[in-house]
C-alpha cells in the first residue's frame, strides 16, 4: 500500500505543479498578450470586448483543469486527514483550493459569461469591473494556497 500511496503522492503532486503553472500562466502571459493585441496583430483589430471573449475561452478551458484539481485535493487530503496525517496549514490550505476553485467555476465564471452575453455596455459596468477585479483575487488565493499545498506535500513526502 506505501508504494501505492507514493506514486499518488507523486501524481498529485504533478496535478498541483500543472494546475498552479497553468493559472500563473493565465494571468501572467496569456491575459496581457491578449489584451493588447493590437501590439501584435495592429490596432483596431480586436474590440476590448472581443478580447475579453477570448480570454474568457481560456479560462472556461482551465476551469474544466480547476474541476479536476478540488476533486483531487477533496479526496487525498482528505484521505490523509482521516489517516491522521494532518497539519493545520495544509488543512487550511486545501479548504482555500477548494472553496476559490468553487467560487471561481460556480460564481464567477458564470457571471461574467452572463454579463459578455448581455454585450459590451454591461461589460464595461462597474458591477463588470467588481465581478472581475473578484474573480482576479480569488485566483491569486488558489494560487498562493496551491503553492503552500505542494510546499506542505513535498516537506512530508521528502522525510
Amino acid at each position: 500500500m506505501k508504494t501505492k500511496f507514493r506514486i499518488a503522492t507523486m501524481a498529485y503532486l504533478i496535478l498541483l505543479g500543472v494546475t498552479l503553472g497553468a493559472v500563473l500562466f493565465a494571468g501572467a502571459v496569456t491575459a496581457p498578450v491578449i489584451f493588447n493585441a493590437g501590439k501584435y496583430i495592429g490596432e483596431g483589430v480586436l474590440t476590448h470586448y472581443q478580447e475579453g471573449l477570448l480570454m474568457t475561452q481560456n479560462f472556461k478551458m482551465l476551469s474544466y483543469l480547476i474541476n479536476v484539481v478540488m476533486i483531487s485535493v477533496f479526496l487525498y487530503e482528505g484521505y490523509k486527514y482521516k489517516m491522521f496525517e494532518r497539519d493545520k496549514l495544509t488543512t487550511a490550505s486545501a479548504l482555500l483550493v477548494i472553496m476559490t476553485g468553487a467560487l471561481f467555476n460556480f460564481y464567477y465564471l458564470p457571471d461574467i459569461l452572463d454579463m459578455q452575453l448581455a454585450g459590451p455596455a454591461m461589460t464595461a459596468s462597474e458591477q463588470f469591473v467588481n465581478t472581475h477585479k473578484g474573480s482576479e483575487l480569488d485566483f491569486k488565493i488558489m494560487a498562493l494556497a496551491i503553492l503552500v499545498l505542494i510546499i506542505q506535500n513535498m516537506r512530508k513526502a521528502c522525510k
